[in-house]
């Protein structure tokens, strides 16, 4: 039987909490980080003050370090109204304490993914977060004869991360293709629209000039719940399945609140 993990706090400073728009943050924590595989998290905790008392609140939020980067953790979210937590981060400045749990969980991981040629990542929002954690090692570039990024966000200003994106490009220019859809506002270099309808007309498959079947792809899809679910919906119609550990499929999916 495998040993059970127990999970532990462990105390970060805050280095920066970078402000991308007015409900995205990037929070960047120096802590002592144990091994990690890239698309795993953390519960990052902060005492808030409720009906005069300090509460611990504690929520679940994806690395998007690099494995190899194992002395700062970086986190992408974004702020949430009434999400009490997601606001008292956003109020963290450089030289704040929040602690992180340890070690990083989950199972959103390549390990976990089966052979295939063409990878596509698919996020919504924040979602993208441990996307750049695994576009970061070398075993996607390794395993995929393709990699397809595709980010859905509400306005062209929440496509960030925009420098490393294009390093990756920069990196593997034949391997490597990113797509942006944006639903409420335009886009001169990506899809106008929501990234479930550019599946349904095959606008995302023109776009990366890669088709979505089951004799060739894997899809790992990280996001709301109602993408995730019209997604798998489209993609079943298509003859993919999700991927489980006893009956090997075609997709792999992390839900994001």
């Amino acid at each position: 039987m495998a040993a059970v993990v127990r999970s532990t706090w462990v105390q970060g400073e805050v280095l920066t909490n970078h402000q991308w728009t007015a409900r995205l943050f990037s929070l960047r924590i120096k802590a002592p980080l144990m091994p990690f595989k890239a698309g795993q998290f953390v519960r990052l905790q902060l005492p808030i003050e409720q009906d005069g008392k300090s509460v611990s609140v504690a929520k679940p939020y994806s690395l998007l370090n690099a494995p190899d980067d194992a002395d700062v953790a970086e986190i992408f979210y974004n702020t949430v109204p009434g999400g009490v937590l997601s606001q008292a981060l956003a109020t963290l400045r450089s030289g704040d304490i929040v602690d992180v749990s340890q070690p990083a969980s989950g199972f959103f991981v390549l390990d976990e993914v089966p052979a295939a040629q063409h990878l596509w990542l698919m996020a919504t929002g924040t979602g993208l977060g441990p996307y750049l954690s695994i576009l970061k090692t070398a075993q996607v570039w390794e395993r995929f004869e393709k990699v397809i990024l595709v980010h859905g966000v509400p306005l062209r200003t929440e496509l960030v991360y925009a420098d490393l994106i294009q390093a990756f490009a920069t990196q593997h220019p034949t391997q490597f293709q990113f797509i942006s859809c944006v639903s409420r506002d335009t886009n001169p270099n990506g899809l106008e629209g929501r990234m479930t309808t550019h599946l349904v007309s095959g606008a995302l498959e023109r776009k990366a000039g890669v088709s979505i079947n089951p004799s060739t792809t894997h899809v790992m899809l990280c996001g709301n719940h109602n993408m995730l679910n019209d997604m798998k919906n489209s993609l079943s119609e298509r003859g993919l399945q999700r991927h489980l550990r006893h009956k090997p499929g075609h997709i792999t999916t992390e839900q994001y609140f």
